[in-house]
Parts: structure tokens; sequence; C-alpha cells
């Protein structure tokens, strides 16, 4: 199995950079990287450097790093205005445009929070799927996949993983999948029992990641108390993530690690990427 880097495990770190990134996560053996939206848009506005000078480097063959996802389309569902439908799906476009440069086949959507409305799990099922449904218009003609992550927050309109499979079964299309963040799983109590009871093919991306022991929905238990996995405090059992995940037939074939920590920000860039590469070869090693 591959490794993955995602830029949320490093995206405070002094005066980060994505392209420094990319040289980072080739110096250390990382096989992907998981560009994110905001390390992105933060350096262009800056002027640190330009797409098209990303898109030179992936198009480099003396690199073989090769970006796995943009993450993130954030808070793409019940829009409750056309004028706010319409913005979602022109970032869409643009990250489109942006993915092609990139040569990038996956893009990260993630649902909306704290909602305006009081919406049953129905009306939110029934929203995700039309937006979903619009979206792979656009992305298909591109080959580029959708991956809903769900997000165990309890204001996430979205937040366990039965309810966001429901959600990509019925949009019952190849380019629409699940990813399947660990600490997200946890953190709303979604069930091992159902997951193994799926088809594996429709999980596109496996966040790796360790937890502080944290009461589920709890208002504090947020992706600050997410830890590297096995580091000590971590309540996460990953053999059985890894199993799981054996068992029901998962393709991905690249685990990603990602873990939001305010400590782990104090490191260096390099530091940062360093160590995240080696616990995550080192969870490859034992369990997969």
């Amino acid at each position: 199995m591959k490794i993955g880097f995602n830029e949320g495990c490093n995206r405070f770190c002094k005066d980060h950079s994505v392209l420094k990134d990319l040289e980072l996560c080739e110096k250390y053996g990382f096989d992907y990287i998981d560009i994110q939206s905001e390390c992105l848009n933060r350096d262009l506005a800056a002027g640190k450097y330009t797409l098209e000078d990303l898109s030179a480097w992936f198009k480099d063959p003396s690199h073989k790093l090769k970006m796995l996802s943009y993450n993130a389309l954030i808070f793409f569902n019940m829009k409750q205005t056309q004028e706010e439908k319409d913005a979602v799906m022109a970032e869409l476009d643009e990250i489109i445009y942006r993915c092609n440069m990139l040569d990038c086949k996956m893009i990260v959507v993630v649902p909306s929070m704290d909602l305006p409305v009081h919406a049953t799990l129905d009306d939110i099922k029934e929203d995700a799927v039309a937006v979903l449904k619009d979206m792979v218009k656009k992305v298909e003609p591109h080959g580029i996949k959708l991956s809903l992550e769900f997000c165990g927050v309890p204001t996430m309109s979205i937040n366990r993983f039965e309810d966001a499979y429901a959600i990509a079964q019925a949009v019952d299309h190849p380019l629409v999948g699940i990813t399947l963040d660990q600490y997200h799983f946890h953190a709303m109590a979604s069930s091992f029992e159902f997951l193994e009871k799926t088809d594996g093919k429709k999980i596109f991306v496996w966040h790796l990641n360790g937890m502080e022991n944290m009461p589920c929905g709890a208002a504090y238990n947020n992706d600050e108390k997410r830890l590297w996995p096995e580091e000590p405090g971590d309540c996460l059992d990953h053999k059985r993530y890894a199993d799981i995940l054996k068992k029901i037939g998962f393709e991905g074939d690249v685990c990603t690690i990602e873990v939001f920590r305010p400590a782990y920000y104090e490191l260096s860039q390099e530091e940062n990427v360093k160590t995240a590469a080696e616990v995550t070869r080192q969870h490859i090693a034992k369990y997969c």
C-alpha cells in the first residue's frame, strides 16, 4: 500500500508553502499528497508561486509524487438561495480547472454545518444527492471523482458514515464515493458493524490518524484532539480499521495521514513531513 500526506498536518507550520510540501513529501518517500485548498489559496494570493509553477512541478518526469485529491470543496449542500447554489457550482468549475492543471483526479467535498433550517436526515439526503448528481455532470467529462467526507461534528449536516454511504449509494455513480477519516468515524460513533457490510469500492480515500479518548459528540472533541497514530493517549483501534477495509475490498491502495494538532504545527515544516512519513510507514508495515 502506498502512503499519502494531507496538508492538514502542517498547514500552520512557520513559513508553510505548498511547493515546499511537494519537495518534502518526495524527499521523505510519500507517494501522494492531498493539497489543502486553504493552503493553495493562501499561497496563490501571496504570490509565492503560480498555478502554472505547480503544474510544471507535477509534469516534470523527475518527480514521482502525485496529487491524490483536491481537499476540499467545503460546505457544498443545503444552500438556501439560488445565489448560494450557483456559487458552489462556480467554485467547482474553478477546482476542476485546477485539477486539470495539476493532473488531479479527485475532489473531496465537505458538507455544510450550522444549518439555518431544522432539516431532517431525509431532507439532507435528498438535497445532497441532487447536488452531487449535478456535480457529476461537471466532473464526468474530466474523469474526476467526488469523495464525500462526512465530518464527525454534531453541527455538521452529514456527520456519520452510515448517512454518507446512503447518499453515495443513492447517487449511484462510479465517480461518487466516500472519504473515511478514522477520527470522524469515531467522533460521532459511526458503526463498525455497518462498515463491515459495505462495498469497499465506494471508499475512495482513507485518512489515517489517532485521537484522544474524548466523549463522542462533545463540543470540545474537535480536530485539535487528533494525534499521530499510536501516540501516547491514542484510543483508536487501528487494526480494526485496517482489517475491515481489507475485508470489504478497499481499492484505494493509499493510506493518507491527516492530523490537525496545534502542537505539531510548532514543528518545522520539514520535521512535520518527516514525522508524518515515519508514522504512516510504520502503520502500513504493521497493519497492511
